[in-house]
């Protein structure tokens, strides 16, 4: 088994809607980066390829390459979980935290577990999402950035709740 984690952080502007887990979710801000900014699924990426010990994000979506501008990070998710998979791992399970200020999230929880789950082709039981502010401190508080972090279990060959008890 393998533990790996991600975590980002994109600054915010006003505009609208949202991409939160590859659910755009009504709001006055919109994360600000040279693809589509999804803070969510990109800590679920650097959290599988970590696990894996395969190269992050950037190194596999620069964002110096013309063709990632405006890339939907679904898709990003999607090529490196089947890198993780061909490397020979399976998922387990995903634990997420989401740092923003603003908009609550709890309508959106379920709706952003099925599209991630969705995407890499698991359970929604297997995603865990957290929603969180920065009570008013710091970046996050004053609605300056939105942050991210995943942890992703990883398991080779067959699943450990499946394998019988000695």
């Amino acid at each position: 088994m393998r533990i790996g984690i991600g975590e980002d952080t994109h600054r915010t502007e006003l505009g609208g809607p949202l991409r939160l887990g590859g659910v755009d979710v009504p709001h006055d801000r919109q994360l600000i980066g040279h693809s589509d900014a999804d803070v969510l699924l990109h800590a679920v990426t650097d959290a599988l390829l970590g696990a894996a010990a395969l190269p992050d994000i950037g190194r596999m979506f620069p964002n110096t390459e013309p063709e990632n501008r405006d890339r939907d990070s679904a898709e990003m998710l999607a090529a490196a979980a089947e890198k993780v998979a061909a490397a020979g791992w399976q998922i387990v399970n995903l634990d997420c935290i989401v740092s923003a200020e603003r908009p609550k999230l709890a309508d959106y929880q379920d709706a952003i577990r099925h599209r991630i789950a969705g995407i890499l082709r698991l359970n929604p039981n297997q995603i865990g999402l957290k929603a969180k502010t920065g009570e008013g401190v710091g970046p996050v508080g004053s609605e300056e950035v939105i942050e991210a972090r995943c942890v992703a279990l990883l398991t080779s060959g067959e699943p450990w709740y499946q394998r019988p008890i000695l």
